[in-house]
C-alpha cells in the first residue's frame, strides 16, 4: 500500500515539473514560466484521466457480478491517485497565482503577497478544493476500507466519469491563448459538453439502474434499498457535478448561439490570461468577455 501511494506521490509531481521544465528550456518553445505551469498542469489532469478511465475501462469490462467480483487494479489505482487531488490543490494555486502575475498587476501595484493569493485562491476555487479534499478524506477510506472489496464493478465504472476531463484541459488552453473563436474550440466545446454530460452527470442514475438490475428493483425503489451511507455520498458526489456542468452549459449557449462573434487580437505576455477565469476552467462568463472561462 504504502509503496504505491508512495509512486503517486512522486508521479503526478514530477510529470509536473518535468513538463515544465520542457516547456521551459527545449529551444523550439521557451515558454515563460506562468504558461509553462499552466500547461503542465492541464497536461498532468489529462494524463491521470487517461490513467483512470483506462482503468475503469478494464474494471468494468472484468467483472460480470457487479458485487461480488474483484479486480486487483480496483484498489491499486485507488491509492495511486490519491497523491494526485493533493497535487492538484498545488497545482490550481499556482495557475491562478501565474494568471495573477502574468496579468501584470506586480508592475502597477506591487506582487501580491502570497498569503493574500492563497487567501482569494481558496475563496474562489472553494468549490473545487472542497472537492478535492472530499476525494482524500472521505472517498479514498470508503473505497479501500469500507468496501471490504465489494463493488468493484460502480468503482470502475466511477473512474470512467473522467473520460471528460482532457477536453476540459483542451477547452482551458485554447481560452488561455484566445482560441474561442475557432472550430477547434467549438468541437471541443460540443465533446466536452457530450462527455461530462454523460460521463458525470447521468454518472449515479446509471449506477443506480444497474444495481436495481442487478437486485431485481425497480430504479425508484433503489435509494431504499441501498445504506443511507450510500445515497449521501451519491448526493454529496453528484451536486458538484450538476452545478459544473450547468456552468458549462451557458457556456456552450453563449458559443454556438454566437453571442461573441469578435475575433480575439493576438497574445502578449500581459494579457493573454485574465485573473478572473478561475483555476478550475468552470467560470459562468465563458466566451463573453476577452477574459473568457467555461
Amino acid at each position: 500500500m504504502l509503496t504505491i501511494l508512495a509512486a503517486g506521490s512522486v508521479f503526478f509531481p514530477g510529470l509536473f515539473v518535468l513538463s515544465k521544465q520542457c516547456l521551459k528550456h527545449i529551444p523550439a518553445l521557451r515558454w515563460s514560466e506562468g504558461d509553462a505551469v499552466i500547461v503542465s498542469a492541464r497536461l498532468v489532469s489529462s494524463v491521470q484521466a487517461i490513467m483512470a478511465s483506462s482503468a475503469g475501462y478494464i474494471i468494468a469490462s472484468s467483472c460480470d457480478d457487479i458485487i461480488e467480483d474483484q479486480h486487483w487494479l480496483t484498489s491499486a489505482y485507488i491509492l495511486f491517485a490519491v497523491p494526485y487531488f493533493v497535487y492538484d490543490i498545488y497545482a490550481m494555486f499556482m495557475c491562478y497565482w501565474y494568471k495573477l502575475r502574468i496579468k501584470g498587476h506586480e508592475a502597477d501595484s506591487g506582487a501580491k503577497p502570497l498569503g493574500a493569493a492563497l487567501t482569494s485562491y481558496l475563496r474562489r476555487e472553494f468549490l473545487m478544493v472542497l472537492h478535492h479534499v472530499v476525494m482524500v478524506t472521505v472517498c479514498f477510506p470508503v473505497s479501500v476500507f469500507w468496501r471490504q472489496g465489494k463493488g468493484d464493478y460502480f468503482q470502475g465504472v466511477m473512474f470512467l466519469a473522467e473520460v471528460s476531463t482532457p477536453w476540459v484541459c483542451l477547452g482551458k488552453i485554447l481560452i488561455q491563448y484566445k482560441q474561442q473563436h475557432t472550430l477547434l474550440h467549438k468541437v471541443n466545446g460540443a465533446t466536452m459538453l457530450v462527455t461530462f454530460f454523460i460521463c458525470r452527470v447521468l454518472l449515479f442514475p446509471y449506477l443506480y439502474y444497474a444495481y436495481g438490475r442487478y437486485a431485481s428493483i425497480p430504479l425508484h425503489m433503489v435509494p431504499f434499498n441501498v445504506p443511507w451511507q450510500v445515497n449521501l455520498g451519491a448526493a454529496m458526489l453528484m451536486a458538484p457535478q450538476v452545478y459544473w456542468f450547468s456552468l458549462i452549459c451557458r457556456g456552450a449557449l453563449r458559443l454556438f448561439t454566437g453571442s461573441s462573434r469578435s475575433r480575439r487580437p493576438p497574445v502578449t505576455a500581459k494579457d493573454d490570461l485574465a485573473p478572473s477565469q478561475p483555476a478550475n476552467g468552470y467560470s459562468t462568463h465563458a466566451t463573453e468577455q476577452k477574459s473568457d472561462s467555461h
